[in-house]
């Protein structure tokens, strides 16, 4: 089990970039939460099976069709206890 902290630049919100990676968290089965941060870019904190985190940053590089990744910053962070993968407010 690893854990992972991106913080994605660009176009990434008001574009449905949160619910897109909520739902595709939780069908990796995934723990973690996306959040919007006040400078406009989005941070994922995510948690699980190596395999599967790569999976779901493909996911991210690929978009959800209304999002335009400019740059992602990728941290290893502290395993936690984050439940569910779900949308932080």
């Amino acid at each position: 089990m690893i854990c992972k902290r991106w913080i994605l630049y660009g176009r990434v919100q008001g574009v449905g970039l949160r619910h897109f990676l909520r739902v595709n968290g939780l069908r990796l089965q995934l723990e973690g939460y996306v959040r919007n941060l006040p400078d406009g870019s989005v941070e994922v904190v995510v948690q699980g099976e190596e395999e599967k985190i790569l999976k779901l940053k493909k996911i991210i590089l690929q978009g959800n069709g209304f999002s335009r990744l400019e740059d992602i910053q990728e941290d290893d962070f502290p395993i936690g206890n984050y439940g569910s993968f779900h949308i932080e407010y």
